[in-house]
């Protein structure tokens, strides 16, 4: 999923980068102490909104849409036009997130996550942005986390607004397609998985729990769709408020989370970021570290807490 422009863009389908896709692949940089002690400084002072994005939820088994490179990897991902307009499209993505379910369900929560929620525990994180939809910030303890894009674990129908549980539709799924289960290795970000076309004719969709119409919809925002305002209002009075902006694991290619970075620069706010990778927003930041999350937030919250 991704964000859209300020308040009334919608959001831009990635496309591949032909000449990045050339480029070999960029290895981690090393980290050095004094960019580490300068980020424990930014984050020690406090009143920090964390903005964070696919790249932290890789180490949990949950592929970000770009590599290290920043160029886009094979899977194109659904856009709203589609799932509006086009049924077939639909069923194909309802069929590829049947399979591709149970991996988001049962992925737990990794060391960055647990590093964030223990910094808000610490006190030293004011407010929560992500463009993640597969809750693992709440399954690490973080609290009052706005998902910007929405949660995997929540269904809503297009008819009459019904919102459901996800796990309860999954198991209506199963009830009407008891033999189809293909096996996947790996599920996409936004939480289908690559299956051949000519298994998709089998996949039988339910209707709506309440109206009895639908269509059903994942509860998240796909690519062209818009970011609802008020979420977005949101977020902008957190940077606006915040001591500082920690931006973790995003590339911000996207203008989703890349503006929340051009308004803390134009108010004077301080930026930080983690990546493995290089950012849309290099230029932008006051500290920036090129290393796995996994390994650098769990450093930091023993610097800022010791």
């Amino acid at each position: 999923m991704a964000g859209e422009g300020h308040h009334g863009g919608v959001t831009a389908v990635p496309t591949a980068d032909p000449v990045a896709a050339d480029r070999p692949a960029v290895g981690p940089a090393a980290t050095d102490p004094g960019t580490l002690e300068a980020l424990a400084g930014l984050v020690g002072d406090g009143e920090v909104v964390v903005l964070s994005g696919a790249g932290l939820s890789t180490d949990s088994g949950i592929p970000d849409y770009r590599g290290v490179t920043g160029s886009l990897r094979r899977h194109t991902p659904m856009t709203y036009q589609t799932f509006l307009r086009d049924p077939r499209g639909r069923h194909r993505y309802w069929a590829r997130s049947f399979v591709g379910w149970p991996q988001i369900r049962e992925a737990r929560p990794n060391a960055g996550h647990v590093a964030v929620a223990d910094l808000q525990r610490a006190g030293l994180v004011a407010g929560m942005v992500t463009q993640n939809v597969d809750g693992l910030h709440q399954a690490a303890g973080a609290r009052d986390v706005v998902e910007l894009h929405g949660g995997l674990d929540r269904t809503i129908c297009l008819s009459c607004g019904d919102v459901a549980d996800r796990g309860e539709l999954h198991e209506r799924l199963r009830a009407a397609n008891p033999h189809f289960g293909p096996h996947v290795d790996e599920v996409n970000p936004d939480g289908d998985a690559e299956l051949p076309d000519e298994l998709l004719d089998g996949f039988v969709m339910v209707d709506c729990r309440a109206c009895g119409r639908g269509p059903l919809k994942p509860d998240v925002v796909f690519f062209g769709e818009t970011v609802p305002r008020d979420r977005v209002d949101i977020c902008f009075a957190m940077v606006e408020q915040a001591g500082s902006l920690l931006v973790l694991g995003s590339s911000l290619t996207v203008m989703s989370g890349y503006r929340f970075v051009l308004r803390a620069e134009k108010l004077g706010i301080p930026v930080g970021l983690v990546n493995l990778g290089p950012t849309r927003g290099d230029a932008k930041v006051d500290v920036r570290v090129d290393a796995p999350l996994g390994s650098v937030l769990p450093d930091l919250v023993r610097r800022v807490t010791a």
